[in-house]
């Protein structure tokens, strides 16, 4: 139990402190005494160097919280995480809690240092301070960290062919990065502009900064080159590999020679079977010499063949 203060006690650096004991006597509770009185009542309260502290990833950060009054000697003290509309305690009962227990500490007996921070690490961090004796007995401060993360290698896509005149779409994404990434095209090492102003003579290209798009209404011979694209954000940038597109003329007189190719092809195919069948190379049946036909048998007539016989031989049956 900490010593019990009296009203006077509770004037600080009051010049007026009868003044002010008298109107905390008309108004007890209150958080201040009237400025006339040039007195303060003491209360716990907090503030902080910086409310919205920034690191990268793997690094560490002082999330600060610093008591600016109190008159209770050992305040309680507390950090509690809220994300995703969770909240869960970091320090709790004067040690740390969950994983935080390897790669966090108390600095300066109220701010809070986090190690090798993650992005999950990301979240609002919420510093109270209980003080028993004083007027006001609870304060508490919001810290909003953010965690930046680098990009990780892009994933690009680019067409390795296209006829003159044509469209083409090229791609690049990833989705790592912390904040978002935003990306940029280039062509032979040279950076190919977002701006339409800045574009090359005769180009004809989109370029979307936020998706990574970068798309050809209709591509021209200039536009053959090695293309890459690079992802960039506060805390880093990556590169995918350079991948070739080539823009080709359509030859309209080779396909057209190569469609006459195949109707010929397919002419003297048809040619050729149509002679076959003239000249009976598709007939059934067919043999050399005169052709044999069994004679019809009679009725009544059996025809037996023995194995001794190499002709028919036939029995005679007569029906009266």
């Amino acid at each position: 139990m900490g010593r019990q203060l009296s009203r006077r006690d509770k004037c600080d650096k009051c010049d007026k402190c009868d003044k002010c004991v008298a109107a905390l006597e008309r108004s007890w509770g209150v958080a201040a005494c009237p400025e006339e009185t040039g007195c303060r009542l003491l209360a716990v309260e907090l503030t902080s160097s910086n409310t919205k502290p920034v690191v990268q990833e793997f690094q560490s950060v002082e999330l600060s919280c610093i008591i600016k009054s109190t008159v209770t000697p050992d305040p309680r003290i507390e950090w509690k995480k809220i994300r995703n509309g969770e909240t869960s305690y970091v320090f709790f009962g004067n040690k740390m809690q969950g994983d935080f227990a390897t790669r966090a500490e108390i600095l300066s007996r109220t701010s809070l240092v986090i190690k090798n921070t993650t992005r999950m690490d990301t979240a609002t961090y919420r510093c109270e301070v209980a003080a028993p004796s004083d007027t006001k007995t609870i304060d508490e401060i919001n810290i909003q960290l953010t965690v930046q993360v680098k990009p990780m290698t892009p994933r690009c896509s680019v067409p390795k062919a296209v006829p003159v005149g044509k469209s083409a779409s090229l791609h690049c994404h990833e989705n790592e990065g912390f904040p978002k990434s935003t990306y940029s095209w280039y062509r032979n090492s040279e950076p190919l502009s977002a701006d339409s102003k800045s574009k090359p003579h005769n180009s004809s290209y989109t370029l979307n900064p936020a998706t990574g798009t970068l798309v050809f209404h209709a591509v021209h011979k200039g536009d053959t080159g090695r293309y890459s694209c690079i992802a960039t954000n506060e805390a880093g940038f990556a590169k995918c590999e350079e991948q070739e597109m080539e823009v080709y003329d359509l030859n309209i007189g080779g396909i057209i020679g190569g469609v006459l190719v195949v109707l010929a092809v397919l002419v003297l195919i048809t040619f050729g079977i149509c002679c076959a069948y003239r000249r009976g190379y598709f007939a059934n049946g067919k043999e050399s010499g005169e052709s044999y036909k069994t004679p019809a048998k009679p009725d009544g007539v059996n025809y037996i063949r023995t194995d001794d016989e190499g002709d028919f031989r036939h029995k005679s049956s007569f029906v009266i």
